[in-house]
């Protein structure tokens, strides 16, 4: 379905200036930017992309991976083609890196705003996340989505490379509950040539989500010789730390696929070095993921275990009223 895009401005040569994203798109007559999905159509920027849903599914919330928002309950998850990044290690290539500049989008199929909200109230989800691919990029979809959601009293979460212009943010801020940021590197290099994308955009939008109030996880994906040294793990250790020590971190191990397909999967050992480099920063969460164990929430004060996880089965133990049953010690989320 077509539809007029939201953010953006006209120029005087008949180019348009996306304004969704960090990139800020110059996007002249007929062509599109750079996620494929946001064209400059008869002087108006369009998006291709609302209501073609190309996945969807019903997961616990965990898969996001969120560990401290509504633990233990399911999220109707949707996304369509195209992303703002060109990750050459990304897990999700064949939803997010195909494009309708490519000039096909397989497996796409219409579910309307409405319809989403109804099917996620049927299938006992708490929940609607915007997922899979980047959901900047459908972010007209997503935002109509979120405000019906909101009205039928569901939550809303982004699992985003938090590359969205400051605009973005605050017009998604009223119906966002949640996101996970993927924090892939604190190297620009690391940025510009293995995403097409830079840096300090993301983590200006870490800080500025913390600052709305949007409940915030954080994903590294652990990559044998691009961002695995222990420098730049402490330094994204000590980045965090620097803007909230609850906010929880997600190791995550990476295993060959897309471009990188000639990458060894990372290392337990390298893992587990980077989770006590996340203690000694004094991260009060970190876990690991696409591994098995290592994923339980302990109490950073007593070290008692609140939430048990076996891969995505979850059981919330010893939290009550956001403490800690045992010590008393407040627990940061959002809790059930």
């Amino acid at each position: 379905m077509i539809k007029q895009a939201m953010l953006y401005e006209k120029s005087d040569d008949e180019s348009l200036r996306c304004l969704l994203c960090a990139h800020h798109c110059r996007i002249t007559p007929g062509k599109f930017g750079i996620c494929g999905v946001r064209q400059n159509k008869d002087g108006r920027l369009i998006t291709l992309v609302y209501g073609a849903v190309k996945a969807r599914g019903i997961d616990p919330i965990e898969k996001k991976p969120l560990y401290h928002f509504l633990p233990a309950s399911a999220s109707y998850s949707i996304a369509t083609a195209g992303c703002n990044f060109k990750c050459g290690f990304c897990q999700n290539w064949q939803i997010s890196q195909d494009a309708v500049n490519s000039g096909f989008i397989s497996g796409a199929g219409e579910l309307m705003p409405d319809e989403i909200v109804s099917q996620a109230q049927e299938s006992g989800c708490q929940s609607i996340s915007y997922t899979y691919s980047e959901p900047t990029v459908f972010f007209e979809y997503a935002y109509d989505t979120a405000r019906l959601a909101r009205s039928a009293g569901l939550y809303n979460v982004f699992v985003t490379n938090g590359f969205m212009s400051k605009g973005a943010l605050d017009m998604i801020k009223p119906y966002l509950d949640a996101a996970n940021v993927d924090l892939k590197s604190l190297r620009e290099e690391f940025y510009r040539s293995n995403c097409q994308g830079r840096l300090q955009p993301v983590l200006d939008s870490i800080a500025y989500m913390v600052k709305l109030g949007i409940w915030i996880e954080l994903t590294t994906l652990v990559i044998p010789g691009e961002n695995d040294s222990p420098e730049e793990l402490n330094a994204i250790a000590e980045f965090i730390a620097g803007i909230d020590k609850n906010i929880p971190w997600h190791i995550s191990r990476f295993h060959p696929d897309y471009h990188f397909i000639d990458r060894p999967a990372t290392p337990l050992p390298r893992l587990q070095e980077a989770k006590q480099i996340g203690a000694s920063q004094g991260l009060r969460f970190v876990y690991l993921g696409n591994v098995s164990g290592a994923s339980d929430t302990l109490c950073y004060n007593c070290k008692g275990l609140l939430v048990k996880r076996e891969y995505f089965s979850t059981q919330v133990l010893n939290i009550r009223d956001a403490k800690c049953s045992f010590c008393g010690a407040a627990i940061a989320g959002f809790w059930n």
